[in-house]
């Protein structure tokens, strides 16, 4: 019997590693995590450190050492900043952080399982860094919620695809709903609102968002069901992923007044330190 050959794949144009790529290549099922690197160091990394060992438990049944995640991270960042030199050398006032590589930059950390029954391959992707828009923003409301929704998972074609299709009519994002109008999540984001000096996040299966977690740690948070029928209640919504959060200024047809709220919360959010990878 022939042994079957490996795959041959290639990028760009060019051949790459079939130990590598070729298996990369044809893999649908993952999990992933993504985050700001600023002079080394990002906002809540244990959140996503916890994040990657929680999915890799919950789909594979093992663990995911975050000592391995921090030193890939460490080394991809280091390769990331001797290719590119000074571009991306971190321009933070506290930069650099003790031990870590004086960097700014946007890292992704995806984490897979391709044989299906042995040890994971773990990916790390870095790219120029990336901040929030800080223009309001517009949603456009749709029936959709993510598949196994606590997990940052790559199936992620159908949110995907709601989300260009918001874009194609003017929004910026799309936001999804329940078929009683119940918000869950948006796109690629989460969403507060806030009235008077509260935020409320949806109180619906959603992936709770590092950036979300960390403010929800602050005074005046809570978590309660939001319908689109009851956007009239609050007086503006913020919207959050791994670049930050922006303010939101309409869903659909409904316009919000503003809050000096959300002026607290980017506030709150730029006070917290980043940690060291």
């Amino acid at each position: 019997m022939v042994a079957a050959a490996p795959p041959y794949v290639e990028v760009d144009g060019r051949a790459v590693s079939p130990g590598v790529w070729g298996r990369l290549a044809l893999l649908s099922h993952g999990h992933f995590t993504v985050m700001q690197v600023r002079g080394g160091g990002s906002r809540g990394l244990m959140l996503h450190l916890q994040r990657l060992d929680t999915a890799h438990r919950d789909l594979y049944g093992e663990p995911l050492d975050g000592d391995l995640v921090r030193a890939r991270i460490r080394q991809a960042l280091a390769s990331f900043f001797h290719v590119t030199g000074a571009a991306y050398a971190s321009r933070a006032p506290t930069s650099p952080l003790a031990d870590a590589v004086p960097v700014d930059a946007t890292v992704r950390v995806i984490a897979t399982d391709p044989a299906g029954d042995g040890p994971g391959v773990l990916v790390v992707v870095v790219g120029p860094p990336t901040d929030a828009p800080p223009t309001p923003r517009r949603l456009m409301s749709v029936l959709y919620t993510r598949p196994f929704p606590r997990i940052k998972h790559l199936g992620t074609f159908g949110q995907l695809e709601h989300a260009r299709a918001a874009l194609r009519r003017g929004f910026d994002e799309a936001l999804l709903t329940t078929s009683d109008g119940t918000i869950t999540e948006g796109a690629r984001t989460n969403i507060g609102f806030v009235a008077g000096d509260t935020v409320t996040w949806p109180d619906a299966p959603c992936l709770t968002g590092v950036t979300m977690a960390l403010l929800e740690q602050g005074a005046g948070s809570m978590r309660a069901p939001v319908r689109l029928a009851d956007l009239s209640r609050y007086d503006a919504a913020v919207m959050t992923n791994s670049r930050g959060l922006s303010p939101v200024a309409a869903i659909d047809d409904h316009h919000f007044a503003g809050s000096d709220f959300t002026g607290e919360l980017a506030r709150r959010y730029h006070a917290i330190p980043h940690d060291s990878i």
